[in-house]
């Protein structure tokens, strides 16, 4: 059987197309009494996915909507974005929720258009928002567009907070990466972290700096793009520089790390004999490279589904809320051992 069309519609109820139009996508125009009808006429003749049909009974689009900036090749191939995603799908499929995702590379104007896009076509109910910027413009954006968002990862501020998201304590995870390698006896490290636009990363390098001082030593502050090339070229920089090379490398992600152990091969020395390694994030690619990398585990699962869980309580309830991640757990291997 052909399914029903707009007009087809209309016509059994005798009412104009515009009418159903504007009652099944939640806008006005139409009484409340016409805007029953039509829903429940849509939910007779199946016209629409149960799902969709009780979104549009609540006004909703059912769905929510997801912009990554980065390159596409990079986000499938790293674990930390694929362990995030798995997280929100859960939460939001328990929530009866579709996920919109896009991937506009490093490019903020695509990134705007698809936010515009979608709050003028009505078709996300809600965003999730990564990586929060230095003066990030995009909070102010989804306010004027009406656009109930979520942000992820933001620093801890101990103030009330203005939106919702979760929060993580950077300084606490840089501590425990660097007494680890002053534990371990190394004086002169470097850390390659992500771009500093992010203000986690900001965060992480404060960390990292303040906590190495307490200790008496040096860091070598490197700013790479997380791919396992850039990894590789931060190794090589590293080694190559005319003073005293450091002793251990933290990475700030697995991708990165495993381009810094191939480096190390290129140049013939050893890990952690010549060179300790450590990663920001813990992976498949830590456990299983030779020798097997020493990594925070932050549980990017744990962290998508909390991200996705604030969104859904926002779009029920309308409350601002935040919600602190665990701190990461240092898995130690023998790219840091010390015997």
């Amino acid at each position: 059987m052909a399914k029903e069309t707009i007009a087809g519609l209309a016509k059994r109820l005798g009412i104009s197309k515009a009418s159903v139009s504007y009652a099944l996508n939640g806008l006005p125009g139409v009484s409340e009494l016409t805007r029953r009808r039509v829903l429940d006429l849509a939910e007779e003749l199946d016209w629409y996915p149960s799902s969709s049909a009780r979104a549009l009974s609540r006004s909703r689009a059912g769905a929510v909507g997801m912009v990554l900036s980065a390159d596409p090749l990079l986000i499938g191939t790293e674990p930390y974005h694929m362990g995030l995603l798995t997280g929100i799908e859960t939460a939001l499929a328990e929530g009866d929720l579709a996920l919109m995702l896009r991937m506009v590379g490093n490019d903020p104007a695509q990134e705007r258009a698809a936010y515009e896009r979608w709050a003028g076509e009505r078709k996300v109910d809600g965003v999730l928002v990564f990586d929060l910027l230095l003066e990030d413009p995009r909070p102010a954006l989804l306010d004027r567009l009406g656009l109930p968002f979520v942000l992820h990862g933001g620093p801890e501020t101990g103030t009330s907070p203005t939106f919702s998201g979760t929060t993580t304590d950077h300084a606490v995870d840089a501590a425990t990466v660097v007494d680890h390698l002053h534990d371990a006896g190394h004086r002169r490290i470097a850390h390659v972290s992500g771009p500093h636009r992010f203000l986690h990363e900001e965060e992480r390098i404060r960390g990292v700096r303040e906590r190495a001082a307490g200790h008496d030593m040096e860091v070598v502050q490197h700013e790479a793009d997380y791919a396992l090339r850039a990894g590789h070229d931060a190794m090589v920089t590293l080694l190559r520089a005319p003073r005293t090379p450091v002793t251990a490398v933290v990475f700030g992600n697995d991708l990165m790390a495993m381009g810094g152990l191939l480096a190390l091969r290129e140049l013939g020395l050893r890990c952690p004999d010549d060179v300790a390694i450590i990663s920001w994030d813990d992976s498949l690619h830590c456990r299983l490279a030779s020798p097997g990398v020493t990594a925070l585990s932050r549980n990017p699962g744990l962290q998508g589904r909390v991200a996705a869980e604030l969104l859904l309580a926002l779009l029920d309830t309308g409350t601002i809320q935040t919600r602190s991640m665990p701190h990461g757990e240092l898995v130690v291997r023998p790219s840091t051992a010390t015997g």
